[in-house]
């Protein structure tokens, strides 16, 4: 198993890349809510999440390629 060190505000926004990802799929499946909120609700989430994954990729590779150079 590798261990990678971040830093907090950078394993916060992968925390929150996550969380966002997860509540945008779970309004698109819910059905609490009325059906044109929910969909709206739920795609700006999931679409925020995705755009926020690819910063916090690179991130995450910088990091490991980081870890690699110091052993």
């Amino acid at each position: 198993m590798k261990t990678i060190l971040l830093d907090v505000p950078t394993f916060g926004f992968i925390v929150a890349t996550r969380a966002l990802l997860g509540v945008g799929l779970g309004l698109l499946l819910a059905e609490r809510l009325p059906a044109s909120r929910r969909r709206a609700a739920g795609a700006v989430c999931l679409t925020l999440g995705v755009v926020a994954t690819a910063p916090a990729l690179i991130v995450l590779r910088r990091a490991l390629h980081d870890d690699r150079l110091d052993a």
